[in-house]
């Protein structure tokens, strides 16, 4: 799914819709983003040495999971994140990186969904993370 397919299950839009493609593979939602360095958030994240924010690297592993939402219980609802959890950092990620996403449902008791992602660049692992979220509407 491109962005524009992505608004048919994801609320969120620009300048916040961040993944640029999600698709699903064997249950495990898989997406990636290119940082091209004119983001709203590398504004001042560092001068002279930007870099994606920790919390920015979540919510794009969080709108990766959508498309484990799309249909069954949860289709057409509005998941949002409601923890996280065990949040690792293992590399930096800046402008020019392709920043490659996998996330995977680990238990879930509707409304609830907890779950494992990891991202990396250029195949070194950027970040980890469980975390949670709740479906609502």
């Amino acid at each position: 799914m491109n962005k524009e397919e992505l608004k048919k299950i994801l609320p969120h839009r620009e300048p916040m819709l961040l993944p640029d493609e999600v698709r699903l593979e064997d249950g495990v939602a898989v997406g990636q983003v290119l940082i091209r360095g004119d983001e709203w958030f590398l504004q001042g994240h560092f001068p002279g040495e930007p870099l994606v924010p920790g919390v920015i690297q979540c919510e794009i592993l969080a709108q990766t999971s959508c498309v484990l939402f799309a249909e069954g219980e949860a289709a057409g609802k509005i998941s949002v994140l409601s923890g996280l959890d065990k949040v690792r950092f293992k590399r930096p990620v800046r402008p020019g990186d392709l920043f490659r996403t996998r996330v995977w449902i680990v238990k879930q008791k509707h409304p609830f969904y907890w779950l494992a992602g990891e991202a990396h660049v250029d195949g070194e692992l950027a970040v980890k993370a469980e975390f949670s979220v709740a479906v609502r509407g």
